[in-house]
């Protein structure tokens, strides 16, 4: 979890996307210029490891297309090997004279757009009127060459595995893990690791908004997605339509910073998850020292899950923070704790599930995978124990709960085959239209602070800030009308809101 998920109130499977697509030969090779054509036909029907409850089109007025766009695979070799990135659209119903299109990303980095799009449709319904919806797979996710590391059963024990170790022998055991992971990722998709960054994801968008016959790019990023949104107005200042940033990363951060933020992020939304919590009948609810009592005698006793499966503490921590993403989901943490601490682990297995991108069938999305690889390629720090070790202290007292997985999950790209790009992204945008920031107050993955770092390093006059006083990730799907009135007369009608305006 070092970078913020998109995930939600969905469930474990709305992020599952097909196999990997390939990557195209120097023979015969596809038109990746702005004048090819998109073959616009019927999606695909979701393969056996999707749920068909999340991932099914709300409704047959929508008439979901597929296409793939054709791209480069290494943009400064445009006559070279090409990589196709899948997309989906529903084109705008009116009334209203049609703007273009509206282009998502949903965050991740590696949320299937191709299978969130369609799930998430009744919320955009107004912003259909007057756009195309589309979204896509960004290279490395799902349909799009998705990057796989290692199979279903390897990836149980992984995430299994202890995350927060004790000593130095668990420490070795992780270290060897995550190792074997990242030679699995360089066996097994080698060819488009140097390539899935967040930079050629922005070429590929505007590639994309070329092909689509769009004169500017109108864009609805949320999470990573604010990040994509930031680099491509770097990138392309002049081409910026009009653009949405929700629940809004934080551009100036390191690695451990942000796993920093977001551990005192979970912890906050966590204390407003118990502060909120008034149990019930059946359910008490749970205090911080429950949930840390219950993590730690799951470390050493695990408890039945489903399919022969345990919950341990790494996959109890994952399915808690998990819950924590929208406020929907607070009951199932209740009863989830409830349930645990009686010895049954079937609701935070499922939630943990969801975390990692397992389907109920036990078939693994391309979800975490790709998030390693685009973090990997984009920033240069490699953190060794050493490192960790030191920032250990700092990371458990702004957490208690997600501290030590926070700290531990930087070692992610220490044994990583391709050496990151920068430090921290360039998303300055001088002579871009304005774009609207929107920071949602109890957000637990991109903390509220991101949101002013954003339009701040955007530049002046480009980053408008609009603040929700809510919980969750992210604020246009929370339901609060304020926000949405705000984001869709923006979006349909180009009305900028005052610079500092706050929803309730």
């Amino acid at each position: 979890m070092s970078r913020p998920l998109r995930i939600g109130a969905l469930s474990a499977a709305l992020l599952l996307a097909a196999l990997a697509a390939g990557c195209g030969g120097d023979g015969g090779r596809p038109d990746t210029s702005a004048h090819q054509k998109l073959d616009w036909s019927a999606c695909p029907a979701p393969s056996s490891s999707q749920d068909a409850g999340a991932t099914k089109a709300p409704g047959r007025e929508w008439e979901w297309e597929c296409a793939t766009l054709q791209a480069p695979l290494d943009y400064r070799k445009p006559h070279g090997r090409t990589i196709g990135i899948a997309m989906i659209r529903a084109k705008a119903t009116g009334p209203g004279k049609r703007i273009g299109s509206l282009i998502f990303n949903f965050g991740g980095p590696g949320g299937s757009g191709v299978a969130t799009l369609p799930a998430l449709a009744n919320s955009y319904k107004q912003l259909r009127t007057r756009y195309d919806l589309v979204s896509f797979d960004p290279r490395g996710v799902g349909r799009s060459s998705g990057v796989r590391c290692l199979g279903d059963r390897q990836l149980d024990a992984y995430y299994a595995a202890d995350s927060s170790p004790d000593d130095k022998a668990e420490v070795k055991s992780l270290v060897r893990r995550v190792k074997t992971y990242a030679a699995g990722c360089e066996k097994n998709s080698g060819t488009i690791l140097p390539y899935v960054g967040t930079t050629n994801a922005a070429r590929d968008m505007d590639l994309m908004r070329r092909v689509l016959g769009d004169q500017k790019m109108h864009y609805f990023g949320v999470s990573y997605g604010t990040e994509l949104g930031g680099v491509y107005a770097h990138l392309y200042p002049k081409n910026v339509g009009r653009a949405l940033f929700d629940g809004v990363v934080d551009p100036m951060q390191t690695p451990e910073q942000g796993a920093l933020g977001q551990a005192k992020g979970f912890q906050r939304a966590l204390d407003d998850y118990m502060k909120a919590c008034k149990g019930s009948a059946v359910y008490s609810c749970p205090t911080q020292n429950r949930i840390r009592s219950l993590l730690k005698r799951l470390d050493s006793h695990p408890v039945r899950g489903y399919g022969g499966r345990k919950l341990t503490e790494s996959l109890a921590d994952g399915g808690i923070a998990q819950s924590l993403y929208s406020r929907d989901y607070w009951q199932y943490l209740t009863q989830g704790i409830a349930a645990a601490q009686q010895g049954d682990g079937r609701i935070l297995l499922a939630l943990g599930d969801a975390m990692n991108g397992r389907g109920p069938d036990g078939r693994y999305s391309t979800l975490q995978s790709a998030l390693a690889a685009i973090t990997c390629a984009d920033f240069k720090q490699r953190y060794t124990v050493a490192d960790i070790e030191r920032k250990l202290p700092t990371f458990r007292k702004v957490s208690p709960v997600f501290g030590d997985m926070m700290a531990w999950g930087l070692t992610q790209c220490t044994d990583w085959p391709v050496r990151g790009a920068w430090t921290t992204p360039d998303v300055s945008a001088k002579g871009s239209a304005p774009i609207l920031i929107v920071g949602n107050i109890g957000d637990p993955a991109t903390p509220y602070e991101g949101a002013g770092r954003m339009a701040k390093e955007l530049g002046p006059g480009v980053g408008v800030e609009l603040t929700y006083k809510g919980e969750g990730h992210g604020a246009y799907d929370s339901g609060n009308a304020c926000v949405r009135n705000t984001v869709n007369a923006y979006l349909l009608r180009g009305k900028v809101p005052p610079k500092g305006k706050v929803c309730t």
